[in-house]
């Protein structure tokens, strides 16, 4: 499988490219611009997590929200900090 038809595949599931960078870049500034005093107390483990489930939760929002790996990846994220406390 080349390069095009990965993207093609990945959009249905994904969303639209621009769509879902869009809605997760917004959520990673509300993340850092709501509390900064709470986002400066966590270590850059937390921080990366909950990037990467803005990311997840960008994907459900402009792709298809039935794909259980968003949900399982975005289980997986909050379980690797969970382990780490």
């Amino acid at each position: 499988m080349d390069v095009t038809e990965i993207l093609a595949q990945r959009e249905k599931t994904h969303g639209d490219f621009t769509d879902h960078a869009r809605i997760t870049q917004q959520l990673k500034t509300t993340l850092r611009e709501l509390r900064p005093e709470g986002w400066h107390k966590l270590d850059d483990c937390q921080k990366e997590t909950l990037d990467m489930i803005a990311h997840k939760i960008g994907r459900v929002l402009a792709g298809d929200p039935n794909v259980k790996d968003h949900w399982d990846d975005i289980a997986g994220y909050a379980t690797l900090i969970s382990q780490r406390l």
